[in-house]
């Protein structure tokens, strides 16, 4: 089931497949704005925020990873690419700019969807009440578990959805040795070597966020032959 409160953009230079993708998620339920290509969405990325945004790699032009990478320096908004291209590498390039997922061209309309959705649920929801925090020191940055939150001092870090799940899923089990297929299989992703190697880029790209040193972990710690662990102090 979409959310029918959730406001998508579409970024894509062909307007057929712009189109059809505006008019198929609509009648899912969704708010769906469509731009031509980065340079139309970066002026409406001026004024509207989004849920989420489903961004084609190849457009003339700026490409969808450099606008990727530019949409991360300000905003953690969830970000789906669209991409003909198949190879490993150019899927990583497009998750170390920051994006959540990415889909191969051609997809099925339904698993689109499909994907949409297990974003939009991986994203943490807002809490207004008060209530009595749980955190994990982490150096100087403190991860608050019951809101997703993480803060270095007073600054508020941005997380990504994927991002935001691992903390969430590192959080529930400290101290403990993840795999790469657990976190794989956690994330709701389709298991693989490709998936894996997705795990190990958002894991880097975490680090980044967390650890003084990220090529010397401290509190993301590779576990040799049993996968990731998260020790607090």
């Amino acid at each position: 089931m979409s959310d029918p409160d959730a406001h998508l953009l579409i970024v894509d230079d062909d307007e057929r497949i712009r189109g059809l993708l505006q008019k198929f998620l609509i009648r899912q339920g969704f708010m769906v704005t469509a731009a031509r290509d980065a340079g139309h969405a970066r002026r409406i990325l001026l004024g509207l925020d989004f849920d989420m945004i489903v961004l084609d790699v190849m457009m003339p032009g700026e490409d969808g990873v450099s606008l990727t990478r530019a949409i991360r320096e300000k905003s953690n908004t969830p970000i789906l690419l669209l991409t003909a291209k198949s190879e490993t590498e150019d899927r990583i390039a497009g998750l170390e700019a920051g994006a959540d997922d990415y889909l191969a061209k051609p997809f099925e309309p339904k698993e689109l969807l499909l994907r949409i959705n297990a974003i939009l649920r991986r994203m943490p929801e807002v809490s207004h009440k008060e209530a009595a925090p749980k955190l994990l020191t982490l150096g100087p940055i403190r991860y608050d578990i019951e809101r997703g939150e993480m803060w270095r001092g007073e600054a508020l870090v941005r997380l990504t959805a994927t991002e935001s799940q691992l903390m969430k899923i590192f959080a529930g089990q400290p101290g403990e040795a993840l795999s790469r297929s657990k976190l794989v299989e956690d994330l709701g992703r389709d298991r693989g070597q490709s998936q894996e190697r997705a795990v190990d880029v958002q894991i880097t790209r975490l680090r980044r966020k967390i650890e003084s040193d990220p090529k010397q972990p401290r509190y993301l710690q590779t576990v040799r032959g049993a996968g990731y662990m998260l020790a607090p102090d």
